[in-house]
């Protein structure tokens, strides 16, 4: 197994690319600890993990609430006594154009996904660095390269990533703490949904369309983006670092 001994953090691990990458560590043989702030879907997590006798735990935490991280952070170093690898996947799907979105909604979009994954590189960059080093991996996107009509919040946050990604690989390079990102394209994951409604499709219209846009003419599942994380997290990536991987079918190669 991949991560057998290996203890992973994972956000953003109650529902779609989240949820697939903690059973997947799992299965792999890590101790995966999932922060949510959907308790429900955490909980429900936990239990088929544990059936399938993985190890794992669950912490309802906001990533925003930069004490929230530092506490979670030190619960899972508690419980088994360091950390290895995090992956930082939470965040909220924040639309509009400039003249649409409101101060609160910039407020909300940054302070998910550009601050709460920079507290949660803060924290577990200590706790890696006693380790002798660790990877973190980041979720950024297609969007974090192209343009999308409407998404002017979304996009500039996962551009931000991206450069965050490789500042992080910078300075943490001496610590033996590999960075990188992976940036999905269409994945059929519940953001799905929420894209349908606000084009106002159908979700199969709307995955349809989607599939259009790849090279391999479909959209992808949150196991196959799991994979590419795995991959990072692994020794097999030893030499990867401040990297964006692609897993978007070629959506971005044309």
């Amino acid at each position: 197994m991949e991560l057998t001994n290996k203890i992973a953090l994972i956000t953003g691990a109650s529902s779609g690319i989240g949820r697939e990458t903690a059973k997947l560590f799992a299965e792999q043989g890590a101790k995966v600890a999932m922060a949510d702030v959907d308790a429900v879907g955490g909980q429900t997590l936990i239990a088929q993990i544990k059936a399938d006798s993985g190890i794992a735990e669950f912490y309802q935490v906001d990533v925003s609430i930069e004490t929230e991280v530092q506490d979670l952070v030190a619960a899972v170093v508690n419980q088994w006594g360091g950390l290895d690898i995090l992956v930082a996947n939470a965040a909220v799907l924040v639309t509009g154009t400039v003249e649409e979105v409101t101060e609160s909604d910039w407020d909300r979009v940054f302070a998910v996904n550009v601050k709460g994954y920079a507290f949660c590189a803060k924290y577990a960059a200590v706790q890696m660095r006693k380790r002798g080093g660790g990877a973190i991996i980041n979720l950024a996107s297609v969007s974090s390269f192209i343009a999308q009509p409407a998404f002017v919040p979304y996009n500039t946050t996962k551009g931000a990533i991206l450069q965050l990604t490789r500042c992080l690989a910078y300075d943490l390079a001496s610590d033996n703490i590999r960075v990188n990102c992976v940036c999905p394209g269409p994945i059929d994951t519940p953001a799905v949904e929420y894209f349908a409604d606000f084009q106002g499709l159908a979700k199969k219209d709307v995955l349809e369309q989607l599939a259009s846009l790849t090279l391999l003419k479909r959209t992808g599942e949150p196991r196959e983006v799991a994979n590419a994380i795995l991959f990072l997290a692994s020794d097999k990536a030893s030499f990867i670092t401040g990297t964006p991987l692609m897993v978007d079918g070629g959506y971005t190669a044309q």
